[in-house]
């Protein structure tokens, strides 16, 4: 089942509300996302992934997730 962008961002959202996020992507299924919140300051780049990864709510497990490929940059702000 194909994803908007749109639907990628509101599930990060709901976790991270305060975030600056970018998703882009147009085949429902191949997205690009960019997230950067205050929160992700004292994580590592694996930590901060894994807060992103858990947002989606297991919509890119196994052979019937929504989401095939995820190209995704975190950071907190500059």
């Amino acid at each position: 089942m194909a994803m908007l962008a749109s639907d990628l961002e509101a599930l990060i959202r709901e976790a991270l509300p305060n975030a600056k996020i970018t998703v882009e992507g147009d085949d429902g299924v191949h997205f690009a996302a960019e997230v950067i919140d205050e929160s992700f300051r004292d994580m590592n780049r694996v930590q901060q992934q894994r807060v992103v990864y858990a947002a989606l709510k297991g919509k890119m497990d196994g052979p019937n997730g929504a989401v095939h490929a995820l190209a995704l940059t975190t950071k907190a702000p500059d």
